[in-house]
């Protein structure tokens, strides 16, 4: 009788693994998190991740790629906060840094896209507000100070004449 022990309810732990795929790809780590919380056993999880992770369906790298377009394209973030987000979804050090530097254009363009876009939002606000806001989203947003500082002055500069 020399069978492999069962894991506890393995169809329960694929399932909710399955499930929270369905909502939105995640990390390896992310799943791992969530699973454990739901007081699902850690071997169980381990081989349920791993036999999800061997045909394809966990995978950090496309996960990291994805996320990383995502944020770069529609929420205009700066690399800071796209490694920061990553990390935070449980990838890796180096792919997060990786991933994040692999940005699709120049960091200070897209600063300054979003500073254009939400400008029109400051109409009326005082210039030292309305800079010192927009300077603020965009360090929120993961620029750093001084391209924040430049593309808020340009986006305001840009408009003043309007």
């Amino acid at each position: 009788m020399n069978r492999r022990p069962q894991a506890k309810n393995p169809k329960s732990c694929h399932d909710r693994a399955l499930g929270l795929l369905a909502v939105r790809p995640r990390s390896r780590r992310e799943l791992e998190r969530r699973l454990l919380q739901a007081r699902f056993e850690a071997d169980e999880v381990r081989d349920v991740l791993d036999r999800l992770e061997r045909v394809g369906l966990i995978d950090d790298q496309a996960f990291a790629r994805q996320y990383a377009e995502q944020r770069f394209g529609s929420r205009h973030e700066g690399r800071r906060a796209v490694e920061s987000g990553l990390r935070a979804a449980g990838i890796s050090p180096e792919l997060a840094e990786e991933t994040a530097g692999g940005a699709p254009d120049d960091e200070e363009e897209r600063a300054e896209t979003l500073a254009l876009a939400r400008v029109g939002r400051l109409a009326g606000v005082e210039a030292p507000k309305a800079f010192a806001r927009l300077t603020s989203l965009l360090v929120r947003r993961g620029y750093s100070p001084e391209i924040a500082r430049g593309a808020a002055r340009r986006a305001l500069d840009l408009t003043a004449g309007d």
